[in-house]
């Protein structure tokens, strides 16, 4: 027990110095991003931003309705290189507390906006014919101060 205190005691005399003379970090934690990677098959990059324009924005919206996600975009890649996305969707979550929702709720939300999870499972699989999912990243934005 005596070691415990004793090391909490040195912890703090290590960082109330470094705290008193303002050696905060010079960023706050942001809002957390997930980027997806898509690559469309040859002659189905229209057929793709169509869906995009309709059925994804839709659900999008509904997730922003429903306070799930801050926000949505789609960017488009100039002139990818083999093997790289031509389109990248992103969506803004506020924290990373938002990916701990249960999943029960997930699935809940999910059957309002697109339907049953089987309907919603046979969807993303027929648009496999027209895009190629490559991958996705989450990352953190840092708030500069």
């Amino acid at each position: 027990m005596k070691s415990i205190i004793a090391a909490i005691a040195v912890s703090a005399a290590l960082v109330a110095p470094a705290l008193a003379q303002g050696d905060a970090p010079p960023f706050e934690n942001g809002p957390v991003w997930d980027f997806a990677d898509v690559q469309t098959k040859d002659g189905h990059f229209d057929d793709y931003m169509n869906w995009l324009a309709n059925d994804w924005k839709r659900q999008e919206e509904a997730l922003k309705t429903a306070g799930v996600i801050m926000d949505y975009k789609v960017f488009l890649v100039d002139h990818p290189r083999q093997n790289e996305p031509d389109i990248v969707l992103a969506q803004e979550y506020r924290n990373m507390a938002a990916f701990d929702t249960p999943v029960a709720k997930q699935y809940a939300l999910q059957a309002q906006i697109a339907g049953s999870v089987v309907k919603s499972d046979q969807e993303q699989a027929a648009r496999g014919s027209i895009r190629t999912i490559m991958g996705s990243m989450l990352t953190r934005e840092a708030i500069l101060k």
